[in-house]
């Protein structure tokens, strides 16, 4: 029993260093939440939860200098998967408005690797179980677990924040790098029922 005590009090701190170590080097964490029971599209186009992430990982990269591009890192799939979200980043990328003017910014095409091979991998892992677990933003009521609250604090800690002018008066809005998402349906399927 002592032995499982130590494993689990070396886990915690393990994974306060890792915190500590992305907030000494300001990573920025971007997430989108997804309610369990969310309704999905019924079409073949990219979710909402990947259409957010691009958004604010776009916006994110405004804030750096011109020359700096973004890339897109998933854990590998079944490649059935792969090939379905692939087919999926590409349409939004080259057939839509928003896509299109992203794609000056994010690399178009995803790279799909082994999270047990990645340490970067590993690191988001860190962070989703974390967020998951031990945050509650409005509207989620599944309960957390106590022990990964203090993480779920820390992830969210991490959270991009930036600010965007509003077109219509020119104020500033916030922006935020994690959001929760209770229907994953593009607006037009929503109003349509």
């Amino acid at each position: 029993m002592e032995e499982f005590t130590a494993y689990g009090q070396a886990v915690l701190e393990f994974v306060n260093r890792v915190f500590d170590l992305c907030s000494m080097y300001r990573a920025k964490v971007f997430a989108s939440i997804v309610a369990p029971d969310a309704p999905r599209p019924s079409g073949d186009f990219l979710r909402k939860d990947y259409a957010y992430l691009f958004e604010r990982f776009f916006y994110y990269l405004e804030d750096t200098p011109a020359d700096e591009m973004g890339i897109v890192v998933f854990d590998e799939l079944e490649k059935a998967q792969c090939r379905i979200l692939i087919d999926q980043m590409e349409r939004y990328f080259m057939q839509t408005a928003h896509g299109k003017a992203r794609s000056a910014r994010i690399v178009p095409e995803p790279f799909f690797v082994h999270s047990d091979l990645t340490t970067a991998v590993q690191l988001a892992d860190i962070v989703a179980y974390s967020l998951n677990w031990g945050l509650r933003l409005n509207r989620m009521i599944k309960p957390t677990r106590d022990e990964i609250v203090p993480f779920g604090q820390r992830a969210f800690d991490l959270r991009y924040i930036g600010q965007r002018p509003n077109e219509t008066d020119g104020k500033t809005w916030p922006v935020y790098g994690i959001t929760y998402i209770e229907d994953l349906r593009p607006k037009a399927e929503r109003d349509s029922i």
